[in-house]
Order: C-alpha cells, then sequence, then structure tokens
C-alpha cells in the first residue's frame, strides 16, 4: 500500500511517500524559518498562506523523486492536528481533494502520534512497548507507548514546552529563530560553571514538567550582569543544560518507575546534541536501549505522517470521511485501529 503523507501543521511543509513493502520513497520538506525569522517566531496567516504556494509543487516533486505516477498512490494522510488551524486546513483541503481525484481514502493523521512512531522509519525500530520523550516547539511528553493507539501520558509541561522555551529564551539574548540551533550553537562557546539555573520540578514526586521558572532566571541574570557576547554565551550554556538536566532526570525517572528496556526520543528538540549525549549516557547505565529518528525526522516532516497513515490504514481503519482539523487533538483521544 503506497500512502501520501502531507505535513502542514505548523511552519513546514512536508510531503512523503511511503510503500509498506518498500518502506520510505520519498521525502521533501520545505521550512518557513526564514520566512518567521523576521518577527522573531511563527506567524500564523504567512504560515498557512506558504502552505498554499509550496505543497502542490512538493507532491509533485515527492512523486518525481521517487519516479512515480500520482495513479501508483493508494492513500492520502494528512497531519490533522494538533497545530495552527489555518496551516491544518491547508493539508486537509488538499489532502481529501486529491484523494477525491484519485478516488483513495484519505485518512487524518494525530500529529503527536506521528512524532511517537518517527523512529519506526529506521533501519533498526524499536519494539513496543516503550517509552517515549516527545519535546518539541509545542509539546513536551513523556508517554507509555503500548502498541499503536495505545498511549498513555506520563507527565507533559505544565507551562512552555522545552521548544518554546528555547525561542522565548533565544530572543531575549538576541539569537533569533529558531531557538534551538541558536541557542546551541552559542551554548558551544559558554562556561558551563559561571551560572547555575534551576532544573525545574526534578525534586519532586510526577513526571510532569515546568520551564516557565527557568525562563525568568534567565532574565533576572540578564538584567542584573553587563550585556556582552560572553554572557550571552555563558546565559546559553547554563539555560541548555538546565533544559537537558531536566529532561534526563525525568526519563530516568519514568524508566525506574516502569522498567521498560526500550527509550524513544521524538521531536525537533530530540536533534539538540547535548541532550543525545547524555540520555546516551543514562540509558547505557540503565542497560536501556535508545532510540532517535534522524536529525530530519526529529522536526515536523511528511515522512511520519505517511507512515501513520499506512499503519492505521493497514490495521483496518476506515478513511476520513469529512474534512476535520483540531488545534487540540490530545493522544488520550486516540485509540487502536
Amino acid at each position: 500500500m503506497l500512502i501520501l503523507g502531507l505535513e502542514t501543521s505548523c511552519d513546514e511543509t512536508g510531503v512523503a511517500l511511503y510503500d509498506g513493502a518498500q518502506g520510505l520513497l520519498a521525502h521533501v520538506l520545505y521550512s518557513q524559518a526564514s520566512l518567521h525569522a523576521l518577527y522573531g517566531g511563527v506567524v500564523p496567516e504567512l504560515a498557512s498562506r506558504d502552505h498554499v504556494q509550496r505543497i502542490l509543487p512538493l507532491v509533485d516533486e515527492a512523486l518525481a523523486q521517487a519516479h512515480l505516477e500520482s495513479s501508483a498512490i493508494e492513500g492520502v494522510a494528512y497531519t490533522a492536528g494538533p497545530g495552527l488551524i489555518g496551516a491544518l486546513l491547508v493539508g486537509a483541503c488538499v489532502g481529501h481533494s486529491l484523494a477525491w481525484a484519485w478516488q483513495v481514502p484519505a485518512i487524518a493523521v494525530n500529529h503527536l502520534e506521528a512524532h511517537l512512531l518517527a523512529s519506526m522509519l529506521e533501519p533498526d525500530p524499536p519494539t513496543f512497548p516503550f517509552i517515549a520523550l516527545l519535546v518539541s516547539g509545542g509539546h513536551t511528553l513523556l508517554v507509555e507507548v503500548s502498541g499503536l493507539g495505545r498511549y498513555r501520558v506520563l507527565g507533559e509541561s505544565r507551562d512552555d514546552a522545552a521548544g518554546e522555551a528555547f525561542d522565548k529564551v533565544a530572543k531575549l539574548l538576541g539569537l533569533g529563530y529558531p531557538g534551538g540551533p541558536a541557542i546551541a550553537r552559542m551554548a558551544e562557546r559558554g562556561c558551563p560553571d559561571r551560572f547555575e539555573l534551576p532544573r525545574p520540578m526534578t525534586d519532586r514526586p510526577g513526571l510532569d514538567f515546568s520551564f516557565s521558572g527557568l525562563k525568568t532566571a534567565v532574565l533576572n541574570v540578564w538584567n542584573r550582569e553587563p550585556h556582552s557576547e560572553e554572557l550571552v554565551a555563558d546565559l546559553a550554556r547554563a539555560f541548555e543544560d538546565a533544559v537537558v538536566d531536566t529532561l534526563v532526570i525525568k526519563c530516568r525517572q519514568a524508566l525506574q518507575a516502569l522498567g521498560h528496556s526500550n527509550l524513544i526520543i521524538a521531536g525537533g528538540v530530540g536533534a539538540n546534541q547535548r541532550l543525545r549525549q547524555r540520555l546516551r549516557a543514562l540509558t547505557d547505565t540503565l542497560r536501556v536501549r535508545l532510540y532517535f529518528p534522524r536529525p530530519e525526522f526529529c522536526t515536523d516532516n511528511g515522512a511520519m505522517i505517511a507512515y501513520t497513515g499506512y499503519r492505521r490504514l493497514a490495521a483496518g481503519q476506515g478513511e476520513t470521511t469529512t474534512l476535520q482539523v483540531a488545534a487540540r487533538w490530545p493522544l488520550s483521544e486516540l485509540s487502536p485501529p
């Protein structure tokens, strides 16, 4: 079964082709980062307009990359949420229109579920069950994954997601957008011992996260210290270390509490190299297997949408007969096909 996947939840337009027998056949992505960098963050209306301009040329590009005609496609999967409503509507409308024109099923995909399954695209995929850390610009979740559609949220952010905190701190320090890569680059030049920032909610029961206080701690240092390039580098390092430590501590607590032997990292912040290094050390110590998607599948992409759509259609889930999108679509509302 050959599935076309469309991703338009925020500021990346992703298109991919996934075949159940041959695997991933094509994957193309257009990032709007330079467009939104002018404003220090994503502008929803601009994101929607850019998706409209990019999505059909990217479909053509994916088909050309795979040396296929549209007649070979047997289903269309599109991101239906969570995300920006206008951006989601672009993918949903295009997905349903193409499915109708080609007389194939269309299926709405949950963006969070797709991130959780992104590691399945790798040559050595994980097996159920596992613990997943989903950490991105919009979400920070620890999830127990028992199977397709069988998810239990163990902890989540009570305020900003980790990626959102990266963006806001980068803006404060004048490092631009997107904040994660900008802070990581500057942190390489910073002194790790100059500032000690809090590791929020790591000294109390539960697996929830909070990053708003950490942002405030950065702001307090910024307001009291003379501004310099050295200060920016040292604060970037202190902030990155605090976020990474917090995520690693929570992963350790979840693994020790539940006894699972597989840990999966998903979402854009999962591409952070310091986080990867620290988690490798943790899982080596606990004798747990660690899985990462390749960096281009950590951020939003069409490949994970195509794969998730394939898994659900192949398992017998019916097509989406009405156009549906949702700014909020929690994992708790999903069920097995």
